[in-house]
């Protein structure tokens, strides 16, 4: 007989919000996913990050906090994240440990710049991420508003081995047991997944791709390079990956974008170094 351990409750505190855990799915050895219960007074955009944490070892420590992108599109009844494991991190040594019941801290102000306000109007929006910077385009993938501002909606997933392609199953079938968005993706929806150390059908890192071209090959109809009037790029991931491309787009004279001022691409500055 399974004998489930006790859920781990944490003290409230007055500067974040107590959430329990629903699920745990855990992709491989470094990489796993969770949800909480969305607190009923949270509201944010699609693409937006929040803090989330444990409290820290003793009693007179300060809670860890981590900023995490929220994978779950704005209207969703609970949040979902995507976390690496780190075994002697601070927060994620712990964190990964986590079950069904067990109790979090999160922040209670949602914000980011992976978010359509920060964007001008165009015809392809351009979702390019490495690892966990695909969470906040689970987010906006999922969100039916995109598929009106945009015709067509591409995420593309750079990652090091081919279990590292987290939600490819969901992503290849374009999103299809999707209830809001299921019908608008199959026609509008591409998913390019790449790899950089094992056989796979797409190999290279994705500068690699927008280089060769292979980033603009059919079933995405268009230019075959990027258009300044009619693409829109968002970047999340490895530092490198957002510095190379940024580079790539500025050269094109592509202008990046913010809340006050929205421009032709975007990086979520919160993850960069």
């Amino acid at each position: 007989m399974t004998v489930l351990a006790e859920p781990k409750l944490i003290p409230d505190h007055k500067a974040f919000l107590t959430v329990n855990v629903k699920w745990v799915r855990h992709w491989n050895e470094h990489l796993f996913s969770f949800a909480v219960d969305r607190p009923s007074s949270l509201r944010f955009r699609s693409g937006e990050f929040i803090m989330i944490g444990l409290p820290g070892e003793d009693d007179s420590a300060k809670p860890i906090m981590r900023a995490y992108s929220i994978a779950s599109p704005s209207y969703a009844d609970e949040l979902e994240f995507l976390s690496i494991k780190v075994q002697d991190g601070p927060l994620t040594g712990r964190l990964q440990m986590i079950q069904p019941g067990d109790q979090l801290y999160m922040g209670k102000k949602p914000t980011g710049t992976l978010v359509c306000d920060a964007l001008l109007g165009g015809e392809r929006l351009w979702l390019l991420s490495t690892g966990t910077g695909l969470a906040p385009f689970l987010s906006l993938a999922r969100d039916p508003e995109v598929y009106e501002r945009f015709n067509q909606v591409i995420v593309v997933h750079g990652v090091r081995r081919v279990n590292d392609l987290a939600f490819r199953e969901e992503l290849g079938a374009r999103l299809a047991d999707d209830p809001l968005v299921g019908d608008q993706a199959a026609e509008q929806f591409h998913y390019i997944p790449t790899v950089t150390r094992e056989e796979f059908e797409t190999k290279g890192r994705i500068t690699d791709l927008i280089a060769d071209g292979r980033l603009f090959a059919p079933p995405v109809t268009g230019p075959a390079k990027f258009d300044p009037e009619t693409d829109r790029v968002m970047l999340c991931g490895s530092t490198a990956m957002i510095r190379e491309t940024a580079q790539m787009l500025e050269q094109l004279g592509m202008t990046e974008g913010s809340n006050a001022n929205p421009g032709q691409f975007v990086i979520e500055r919160a993850f960069v170094d």
